[in-house]
């Protein structure tokens, strides 16, 4: 029997992407203040303001294509396969940053408790822990993550209270003191908020991983993740910023800033809240680790499952995970560990550029969405204007990056270009085998031996490649869109035989124009052999799934227009059948 895996409920959903978002508010904060002194709060709320837009940018996308692969996905049923793997490439680079940068500060804070730790090899036994966490199920994963994401509120909101007391017993001179500051950077308040937003937006790091586990979510649960993941970030980070500047002064939080929470607890409750919110921050940051993890399973299984990237990724375990995908991501961060010796400085780089860039090309997506899938049913949209200042919002923090240290996009496109250069060889495979097989065939006279061994060995993998089939549902299209179909499989697909099948009810009969239309397109495409096939039925999922276990040929591999409002499906519910037209 198939294995089914449970769905995910509103908190477990919540959590798993929860805990990247709120361990946020661990450095987050203290980098505002530092940034933009007292004004830190006003950023920090104009950060909330660009993620409340971006609630309703991810809910349209997300709710109008529900699959795994947030940005890619979105690309991927809107553009091409070139186009997609950018956002993917992004998307991991983010998750891998997250997660040795996560497990890296987790441990420098453990440090603190227990001063002879060896920090490199206890941060690769926090990868390796939630490695073989992630093996186990993400059921049993979201549990763990669960736990640690009401812990970690819970004690956020100790805090806050503490702050609250500790403020009415010594009055607001601290805070006066703050005030009277100069501001940290030239041009005044201005520059201040503009510093301080640019950097405050590494406190929305995660708010786009709920998109890449959305198919293991219960239908309805997405937008509730992405709402309480807004209110928690728009509530702790200002409120935790305002507590410090408050509690410390100034030059304490610059002093510290990678653990200003850790000063408040001292400063507030002794010794005994310092240590718990060192143990909460060791926690937590390690959940960030499981969310990246989890998130990046989701996406290189889908990127898997359209071509992109080897099959044998696709093995899964009696408990519904993917060991392979799960064990290399381990490896690729393991390498990024040891290469950078667990730098931070060169690990924000990737970070910030990669994740920044993703949110955007969420919001290009939107733009997307909107020209070229019009038709496609939602259950939210955003407006044009929500949708370009989200964009815009993204953009400045970009440039404010970049601004503040350019060496972050130096070493950003030292893992980039590489990472896109692999995907681009992925992607144009059988093109490449083509200009092989020609080098080769020159040494049929030297080396005849060897040249016939290598044409033998690259034609069976082209043929591999090409036996593939695809299928195209269609409704009675006209020579144009019939036409842009075969354009879109042959300029990103790898095969020659394409399936045109209409579904029709009793008492209806294809167009004789349409039969003339297709067997014009059939000589202009000498590559692909164009079969049409007429069924009578009811066009949906039961036909879909009929029809990918009867022909062999999975389900995203079959093609659709976009529907209309009166289809009585949702894409989701189609199994992934992906939108070219």
């Amino acid at each position: 029997m198939a294995h089914s895996p449970k769905k995910l409920g509103p908190l477990p959903a919540t959590a798993i992407a929860g805990n990247d978002i709120t361990s946020s508010c661990l450095y987050v904060s203290s980098i505002a203040i530092v940034h933009a002194g007292v004004w830190a709060v006003l950023a920090l709320l104009l950060v909330a303001g660009v993620l409340f837009l971006f609630r309703k940018v991810y809910g349209e996308v997300v709710g109008a294509l529900p699959l795994n692969g947030g940005a890619y996905n979105v690309l991927l049923n809107t553009t091409n396969k070139f186009n997609a793997s950018i956002a993917a490439t992004l998307t991991i680079l983010s998750y891998m940053a997250t997660a040795v940068l996560s497990g890296t500060t987790a441990m420098h804070y453990l440090h603190e408790l227990v001063p002879s730790l060896p920090m490199l090899l206890a941060t690769v036994g926090v990868l390796l822990l939630f490695m073989l966490l992630s093996i186990g199920g993400l059921s049993e994963s979201s549990v763990v993550a669960t736990v640690i994401f009401i812990a970690h509120l819970s004690i956020m909101l100790l805090l806050l209270l503490g702050g609250v007391w500790y403020v009415a017993t010594h009055g607001y001179s601290t805070f006066t003191l703050n005030w009277n500051a100069p501001l940290p950077h030239a041009g005044g308040i201005g520059a201040a908020l503009f510093f301080g937003f640019s950097t405050a937006m590494l406190g929305v790091t995660g708010f786009e991983s709920s998109a890449n586990y959305v198919e293991e979510q219960k239908p309805g649960v997405f937008p509730l993740t992405l709402r309480n993941m807004w209110i928690a970030v728009s509530v702790l980070n200002p409120l935790i910023a305002l507590m410090g500047l408050m509690v410390l002064p100034m030059d304490a939080i610059a002093a510290n800033s990678e653990a200003m929470l850790s000063s408040m607890g001292l400063a507030i409750g002794g010794n005994w809240l310092e240590l718990v919110i060192v143990v909460d921050a060791v926690v937590v940051l390690c959940g960030a680790v499981l969310t990246s993890y989890v998130g990046v399973t989701g996406l290189v299984k889908r990127m898997t499952l359209d071509r992109i990237l080897p099959q044998v990724l696709l093995r899964e375990n009696k408990r519904g995970s993917s060991p392979r995908i799960i064990i290399l991501f381990f490896l690729l961060c393991l390498s990024v560990l040891l290469i950078t010796n667990a730098r931070v400085e060169a690990l924000a780089g990737v970070y910030t550029i990669s994740f920044l860039t993703v949110m955007a090309f969420f919001a290009l997506g939107n733009f997307l969405l909107k020209i070229k899938r019009a038709r496609l049913p939602r259950p939210e949209t955003a407006s044009t204007a929500a949708v370009t200042m989200a964009l815009a919002g993204v953009i400045t923090a970009l440039y404010g990056n970049v601004k503040l240290d350019p060496e972050h996009l130096v070493v950003f496109l030292q893992y980039f270009a590489p990472a896109i250069i692999i995907i681009a060889i992925l992607l144009n495979r059988k093109a490449i085998l083509e200009y092989l097989m020609i080098w080769v065939s020159g040494f049929v006279e030297s080396m005849p031996g060897l040249a016939v061994l290598g044409r033998f060995t690259i034609s069976r993998t082209i043929r591999r490649l090409n036996r593939q089939e695809f299928v195209y549902f269609t409704k009675g299209d006209d020579l144009s869109i019939l036409n842009r179909v075969m354009m879109y499989v042959q300029a990103n697909e790898i095969t020659r035989k394409l399936r045109i099948v209409t579904v029709l009810k009793e008492g209806e009969h294809v167009r004789k124009e349409f039969l003339d239309d297709l067997h014009v397109l059939d000589r202009a495409y000498s590559e692909l052999d164009v079969e049409f096939i007429e069924m009578r039925g009811i066009f949906g999922p039961e036909l879909i799934q009929r029809l990918s276990a009867e022909w062999n040929i999975p389900t995203n591999f079959m093609f659709i227009g976009s529907p209309g409002d009166r289809f009585p499906y949702r894409v989701a519910d189609m199994g992934g059948v992906r939108l070219v037209i």
